[in-house]
């Protein structure tokens, strides 16, 4: 990444790590859900949280390389506090049990970190009926902070420390389907595109932190909003796609960051004091970036918000 050092306004650029951007802060006393910790960016993001002293929760998939990720990260931190809940995004039922058993947990919840995701799946749909990718990368993120956002209220008003829910996209927002959303098609087979179903979902976790952030503010509820880019990391996101992890290979140590790098931008807008009171805003690179017109879009953001409450409330295996 020695290509793209340069700061930005943050003091930070596309080579600082995760580490690096939250040097000397004390995350003590906060608590984070971290979606798809188990692997990529999600471990390294678990992992910085929890050396600055947050209490995470890791909401995984897979249980058993959760455990795992847990045992490394104590060994490099036997402080860490830090454990591991069952969590499938694509199925709504899991959704709402994982936020039940959270809400049961009696914890407390200031960071909601959404960012687990796949890319460029050959086309499936999940066990509720809805095209994968915007199942998991949309769908069952915006349940989750939907069930909970009060438990993250309370934390706020009676901790009195703001709240930040961080919805990881990608500059591939930028490229989804021209409608931007093709709410009419959401399940059309015979239309579907890998690479653009995948920019649709990025460019939806975006609409929906901008609007989740308006509505915040509208409510003057003290939680932040905000969605980011983390940069292109070789993970096992790319593992569907031969052309992608052809070109990673080629040229990755140029212009790929590794996930120490990938995982800084999170960190950076899940703890920063820099980013006290931003919302509704996009990040790239430890910096306040450009998003896409579609992504600037209001009306677009309130039709999403309303279309995917709709599918969910519709699903025929909603309980």
């Amino acid at each position: 990444m020695w290509l793209f050092s340069r700061k930005g306004a943050s003091g930070f650029s596309a080579s600082s790590t995760a580490e690096e951007v939250t040097q000397g802060i004390d995350g003590t006393g906060l608590t984070a859900v971290v979606t798809g910790a188990s692997s990529g960016i999600g471990t390294e993001t678990a992992r910085v949280l929890a050396l600055r002293g947050v209490h995470v929760v890791m909401a995984v998939k897979n249980m058993t390389a959760g455990r795992e990720v847990i045992e490394t990260i104590a060994k490099r931190n036997p402080n860490a506090k830090i454990e591991a809940m069952e969590l499938d995004l694509s199925s709504l039922a899991s959704v709402r049990k994982f936020a039940a058993d959270f809400i049961s947990s009696g914890l407390p919840l200031n960071i909601l970190i959404n960012n687990a995701g796949i890319m460029a799946t050959p086309f499936m749909l999940s066990k509720d009926g809805i095209e994968l990718q915007l199942a998991t990368n949309h769908v069952g993120h915006f349940l989750l902070t939907h069930l909970l956002l009060e438990t993250m209220k309370k934390t706020a008003q009676g901790r009195r420390t703001e709240g930040r829910i961080v919805n990881v996209s990608s500059r591939r927002h930028k490229f989804s389907y021209p409608e931007g959303i093709r709410f009419d098609k959401i399940n059309d087979q015979s239309g579907y595109n890998s690479l653009s179903a995948y920019g649709q979902s990025k460019l939806a976790n975006v609409l929906h932190a901008n609007e989740l952030a308006r509505r915040l503010q509208e409510d003057e509820v003290a939680i932040t909003a905000n969605s980011l880019h983390p940069g292109a990391i070789a993970t096992n996101l790319f593992r569907h796609s031969n052309l992608i992890n052809g070109l990673v290979g080629l040229v990755g140590k140029y212009v790929i960051k590794n996930v120490e790098q990938g995982a800084a931008t999170t960190c950076y807008v899940a703890l920063h004091p820099q980013v006290n009171g931003k919302t509704g805003l996009y990040f790239a690179d430890g910096n306040v970036a450009e998003t896409s017109l579609q992504a600037n879009d209001n009306a677009l953001a309130r039709k999403l918000w309303d279309f995917t409450f709709t599918l969910i409330n519709n699903c025929p295996n909603n309980t």
